[in-house]
């Protein structure tokens, strides 16, 4: 086997897509992250590392990864035969090789490898489901649904601004504005409405081979409990189902409530990624 390394993202895109996307919703986070990163709305603070590994006979793409400073090493579905070619390529070239997101298997093994060259210690962080839809289901709940507008940046940027606190990274204040107002720009984001009042956003990423991925999912405290998180990724995911799109999204297997209200319009469990951090 042998490895490439790039940081441009649009040659990583033309060596790996056509491997990517004979499974897009199982590797919906390496197309959707590299696309958003040629059409410039997704930044860095150190240039991504983008990875692929080819057979050294016929030069075939056998797996991709991508590098960030703020994400770490992303190995996404990297099967764990492939795990050892890329230890090197990691330990010198990514910009985070402390932080490791991958399937079970193959994110702890890389891990432990990464862990022995440095003489670090690791510890599992957070645990991912992806999720496929298979059966939609509608939900309901009090208000109704509607695409943001430009005129709502206000309101949302508080909103995932709290989403990006609560989950562990939050986004620095000129970056948060621009990622929302890009998004409402491209007719990604969605909002619930009751009594007048915003509760709740839903986000998707770009429709890729078919295929999309929900996210992200908020509603603040103070709205919780009456079902509007639940109602308006199911009116997204009717909408990005009626387009023709297979619809995926992630949850925290730390939290049983979102896997529970996600099961209930349809979503079944895919895939179990794992997040280990060197410390």
């Amino acid at each position: 086997m042998s490895v490439r390394l790039t940081t441009d993202p649009a040659e990583f895109k033309a060596t790996t897509f056509p491997f990517l996307r004979r499974d897009p919703v199982l590797n919906s986070y390496i197309l959707s992250n590299t696309e958003d990163r040629i059409s410039g709305i997704l930044h860095d603070p150190a240039p991504p590392v983008f990875l692929s590994i080819h057979d050294e006979t016929t030069d075939e793409v056998l797996g991709a990864v991508f590098c960030t400073a703020l994400r770490g090493i992303q190995l996404g579905a990297l099967s764990d035969a492939l795990v050892p070619a890329i230890v090197d390529a990691c330990a010198a070239r990514a910009p985070n090789p402390d932080v490791i997101a991958g399937t079970a298997s193959a994110a702890l093994l890389l891990t432990e490898l990464l862990a022995a060259r440095s003489g670090k210690t690791f510890r599992q962080t957070t645990g991912m489901r992806l999720h496929k839809l298979g059966t939609f289901v509608e939900q309901h709940a009090n208000g109704t649904a509607r695409q943001a507008v430009a005129a709502d940046v206000e309101v949302v940027v508080p909103l995932l601004t709290a989403y990006g606190i609560e989950l562990g990274h939050p986004l620095p204040p000129d970056e948060q504005y621009r990622w929302v107002r890009t998004r409402i720009e491209r007719g990604r984001l969605w909002l619930w409405e009751d009594d007048g009042h915003v509760v709740s956003v839903v986000g998707h990423q770009q429709t890729l081979f078919n295929s999309t991925r929900v996210g992200p999912v908020y509603t603040p405290p103070f709205a919780r409990g009456h079902g509007y998180a639940s109602a308006l990724t199911a009116h997204v995911t009717r909408l990005l189902q009626a387009a023709g799109s297979e619809v995926c999204l992630n949850t925290d297997l730390a939290n049983p409530t979102s896997n529970k209200i996600y099961a209930a319009i349809g979503y079944r469990p895919l895939n179990d990624f794992i997040v280990y951090e060197l410390t």
